[in-house]
């Protein structure tokens, strides 16, 4: 099975660049499943549903969130109604929405996509290892689907790594969001597990952290409130993870870092081309 992971989408630059490569993408690559990161997609903080259903019909299956999930307050509402709109499993409960989400392939393929949420040097929600355990437990890999993807918004690479060892041989793919930085560490974890610490961002890396550069400087150097973050809004980069799974087992057989576009080295799954 070819899965295909994308990373933060930012504001407008990151929801053009997915609007305008992802359809090609999907049909180029043969993609089976496509997982967005989108709870920065509304001006950087947080997703609407127009935006929601934008992201969707561009040809993701499944639209995961973060520590930004409601800033939108609509969020609140539609969630409920949008089957392939997760949020952190760990929120507590009674929180709106849903932790995990299995979607179907054009194939007949079962994939599970869960969302958690990391603890340490962000809002603390409640355990994430013990949620993920919770859904995959419930939905086991080779037994109720074919793959399964994890995407962990997390701040520190210690716990995003520990996660990955948590979960290894028991997901196709773990992957780290919240940074909006991609990492160097794309492996293959010894239990099977594709495995990397943070996809990056979907948007214009001539920023910080997709936002306009004046604001986040000044904040630094005179620690006092100021204007309101603005996204960035030069073209934007397509940053994410491809990985190909052994339709036996759902375990990752090869991983690929993927970054189209401005400011950064361009890399792809070259042996799909």
């Amino acid at each position: 099975m070819r899965l295909l992971f994308l990373g933060d989408v930012v504001g407008r630059p990151g929801r053009r660049v997915v609007a305008d490569r992802l359809p090609a993408l999907r049909e180029r690559w043969r993609l089976d499943c496509v997982v967005v990161n989108g709870e920065n997609a509304a001006g950087g903080f947080g997703i609407t549903e127009a935006i929601c259903d934008e992201i969707l019909q561009a040809g993701a299956d499944v639209v995961t969130l973060g520590n930004h999930s409601f800033d939108q307050r609509e969020a609140l509402v539609f969630i409920e109604r949008q089957p392939h709109l997760i949020r952190p499993a760990n929120y507590p409960p009674g929180t709106p929405g849903r932790g995990a989400a299995v979607i179907e392939t054009a194939k007949g393929a079962r994939v599970l996509v869960v969302n958690a949420m990391g603890r340490i040097f962000i809002d603390p929600l409640d355990d994430p290892f013990t949620a993920a355990d919770k859904a995959l437990s419930a939905c086991p890999l080779r037994e109720a689907a074919d793959a399964v993807i994890v995407d962990f918004h997390a701040e520190a690479t210690s716990e995003k790594q520990a996660f990955g060892y948590f979960l290894d041989g028991r997901a196709s793919l773990v992957v780290g969001t919240h940074t909006h930085t991609p990492t160097a560490d794309h492996r293959i974890l010894p239990g099977g597990t594709a495995y990397l610490s943070d996809a990056g961002m979907c948007g214009d890396y001539d920023s910080v952290l997709g936002m306009q550069k004046d604001e986040p400087i000044r904040r630094f150097l005179q620690k006092t409130p100021g204007s309101r973050l603005e996204t960035a809004q030069g073209e934007g980069t397509l940053c994410g993870i491809a990985v190909e799974t052994d339709d036996s087992t759902g375990l990752a057989k090869a991983v690929w870092p993927v970054r189209l576009g401005p400011h950064l080295a361009e890399t792809w799954p070259e042996a799909w081309d």
